[in-house]
């Protein structure tokens, strides 16, 4: 009998475990850890979200809904879409409900990929794009940002990484995790590029909401943009709904019309009580999601700041809610800083190389935790700082 290993494609052999989890992993096996690791909001979902998912099941709504999702939750997320972000979109044919941001992504560009086709992904990026394009037959080609360019995509390095197998771009904005948002001017710069190549745009948006500074400016709001955008969104970071796994697609008929087809081989439909609540998060939460936002930019002020103080530089960054100060001047590598903080003084973060081409020499800090424990983080790390 041959080994299990051999058993295993390929494909999936080669990718390596998230290196999130490996730092995650660790923390949970130790008492008293500050973890700064996860990206995940530390606010619970408000509580009329929750009362509707509990009266959805009160009133036994426990069957499958429709493939692309209940038809009110679609119709919803084209007002929020329009109102929010000036992108039109029809709920019957444009929009599909979807198991988490993940899914949306993958069936993407599960969608779109044929063997050997290039997917452009700017990085650093969250740990997911590479083995997603990876698994779907693509290839990947990085474009990697620079810090003196506050980790901005530069049309140059754009137009210089496309060849003729290019198909699509894959960007995330605010981005994970570097904190980057790319204003209205910066997306208009890279649409001229996408247009002048016939790209598609795979434009991650799930921290639309976390925009700090300018208001977030949809790809698909940008004209002759949303016939080729594929736009990814959910309801996890926003709205504090990380373990409802909801997210969405918003994208032309004919493309959601394919992706829907490998939704449903895939899930069926997403979770029935959490599309209850993603209605009334739609429709009555947005207080909450302005509340949620005010804490964070608080919390990103002062842990930036205090981050620049140790120095550790890092940018401001314009939304999400990471930090990705440069470790360079300590002599160690991003993994070496990391394992040695968490083992000296008990402090989680992610080590920048994870992220891809250009995040070696940083680290991932996740300001989603209380003010508290963010001031006891960089006192911690200060301490670790002053021992090297």
């Amino acid at each position: 009998m041959n080994t299990m290993k051999s058993y295993i494609a390929k494909s999936v052999d080669k990718i390596p475990p998230s290196g999130i989890r490996k730092f995650f992993d660790l923390a949970a096996n130790m008492e008293g850890v500050v973890s700064l690791g996860v990206g995940e909001p530390d606010f619970v979902t408000s509580w009329s979200v929750r009362e509707a998912a509990i009266s959805s099941l009160e009133r036994g709504y426990t069957s499958y809904t429709a493939n692309a999702g209940l038809i009110e939750l679609r119709r919803a997320i084209a007002d929020y879409m329009r109102e929010r972000f000036q992108a039109e979109y029809d709920p019957e044919q444009e929009i599909i409900v979807t198991s988490g941001g993940s899914e949306a992504l993958d069936i993407a560009l599960r969608t779109i990929i044929d063997p050997g086709d290039e997917i452009a992904v700017v990085e650093p990026c969250f740990v997911s794009y590479g083995p997603l394009v990876q698994l779907a037959g693509g290839n990947v080609v990085s474009i990697g940002t620079l810090a003196q360019n506050d980790f901005k995509l530069q049309p140059e390095e754009l137009e210089r990484a496309i060849t003729p197998k290019t198909k699509a771009l894959l960007i995330c904005s605010p981005n994970n995790p570097t904190g980057t948002q790319l204003a209205r001017e910066d997306l208009i710069a890279i649409c001229d590029i996408v247009k002048k190549y016939d790209l598609l745009v795979i434009a991650d948006e799930i921290y639309a909401e976390l925009a700090y500074d300018i208001p977030h400016t949809s790809f698909a709001s940008l004209e002759g943009m949303k016939e080729r955008t594929i736009l990814i969104n959910g309801f996890s970071k926003g709205f504090a709904m990380t373990g409802w796994r909801l997210g969405f697609t918003c994208a032309p008929k004919e493309i959601s019309k394919a992706m829907l087809k490998v939704h449903q081989y895939t899930m069926m439909c997403a979770s029935t009580p959490a599309q209850y609540a993603a209605i009334e998060a739609l429709q009555n939460g947005m207080e909450y999601v302005e509340e949620m936002k005010n804490d964070y930019r608080r919390r990103r002020n002062f842990f930036v700041e205090s981050l620049n103080e140790l120095g550790l530089d890092c940018h401001m960054p314009g939304g999400a809610f990471y930090a990705f100060p440069s470790i360079k001047g300590t002599g160690l590598s991003s993994e070496q800083f990391a394992e040695q903080l968490l083992l000296s003084e008990k402090v989680a973060v992610v080590p920048g190389h994870v992220f891809g081409k250009g995040g070696e020499g940083y680290i991932r800090c996740s300001y989603a935790s209380s003010i508290e424990q963010l001031q006891e983080a960089i006192k911690r790390m200060k301490r670790f700082l002053a021992s090297l």
